[in-house]
């Protein structure tokens, strides 16, 4: 676990980087958008990823470790926007956004030391097209819960998918790391 801890430390550090560095460019222009938005743009990426690993190609520079990293930083982002709700507030001083952050990925980094206390890292036996899978079914089910208003039965939130695809996405960043 310990090797996986630090691993996952160090993918969050490019994530966060990335995220720091949007922010300083564009500021939090992305408080406009709404969690529905939000997943659709997670879902564009994963679909750009399934089809380059389908494929086994691309016409566009960025490789899927950047939609990979895209994944975490919007996945972060629809939790921050879902414990800030929709406002017409929508400036966001970095300090501020770079907390939330922090706080949303130390979540998901506590919930995937929990899972794999318990499932003993199983995702380090799967392939990295079944992590990009995994990916694009809670995007479907996201949308799923969206166009049903948030309310469910028995399923867990919006948020704990959101949890998910980062944890997903880290654990495909890892492996991709590990390959070369």
């Amino acid at each position: 676990m310990t090797n996986t801890s630090s691993q996952y430390d160090s993918i969050i550090k490019i994530c966060r980087d990335i995220f720091v560095k949007k922010m300083k460019d564009y500021g939090s222009a992305w408080r406009i958008l709404r969690a529905s938005s939000i997943t659709d743009q997670i879902s564009i990426k994963a679909q750009r990823i399934r089809s380059i690993e389908e494929k086994g190609t691309q016409k566009i520079q960025e490789g899927v470790k950047s939609e990979f990293i895209g994944i975490v930083n919007y996945a972060i982002i629809g939790l921050i926007q879902l414990e800030l709700g929709n406002t017409d507030k929508l400036e966001l001083a970095i300090d501020d956004a770079i907390s939330l952050y922090d706080k949303h990925f130390a979540t998901a980094k506590s919930l995937m030391e929990d899972k794999n206390h318990d499932y003993g890292e199983a995702w380090r036996n799967m392939r990295i097209s079944s992590l990009t899978d995994l990916i694009l079914m809670k995007i479907l089910r996201t949308k799923q819960i969206e166009d049903n208003k948030g309310a469910t039965l028995i399923s867990e939130g919006i948020d704990a998918n959101y949890h998910d695809m980062i944890n997903y996405a880290v654990f495909a960043l890892i492996r991709l790391d590990e390959k070369k």
